[in-house]
């Protein structure tokens, strides 16, 4: 287990009171802890989840509008619950890996994986407006893709450096 020591934490919380310590302890724990299902049912409905989430995250590599990274992050939470197998070698994927890593310490999102989901997504809507007739339909999928988008970019690109 790996842990990450910072030693400018804030010394109070968000309520104003002393903190119980000045550091802040991140545990970098492999993705395969035991949150296994314990029933047969639910074991085979997430593995089924994890397979069919990471196929389309699989699929989604190569076509622009897909996010991979979603799926991904589903199929590996999917795979704690079923398949410790998977699980494992979707956290020692050279692809994968660092970004469930990343996601596990800090819900953290690259810059590389953000430019890249808004130009898939600006492809998407580009291509969509131009087959498409422009209905209801369209504009709802370009809304949805926008919001997708203004989440992505919300979302850290490192740890925050803590300062006093």
């Amino acid at each position: 287990m790996l842990t990450l020591l910072s030693q400018n934490w804030p010394k109070q919380d968000l309520l104003g009171q002393r903190a119980l310590t000045e550091y802040l302890f991140l545990r970098l724990e492999p993705m395969t802890h035991p949150t296994q299902s314990s029933s047969k049912i639910a074991r085979f409905l997430f593995g089924v989840l994890a397979y069919v989430s990471l196929g389309i995250g699989l699929i989604a590599i190569v076509i622009p509008g897909l996010p991979t990274t979603e799926f991904i992050l589903l199929a590996a939470w999917a795979a704690t619950k079923s398949s410790p197998r998977l699980s494992a070698w979707l956290e020692n994927h050279r692809l994968f890996g660092p970004i469930l890593f990343n996601w596990r310490n800090g819900k953290i999102i690259q810059r590389k994986a953000k430019v890249s989901a808004t130009i898939s997504m600006l492809l998407c809507a580009g291509l969509m407006l131009y087959v498409l007739d422009h209905d209801w339909p369209v504009f709802l999928a370009i809304a949805g893709m926008s919001m997708g988008n203004l989440w992505i970019w919300s979302r850290p690109e490192r740890l925050p450096l803590a300062s006093e």
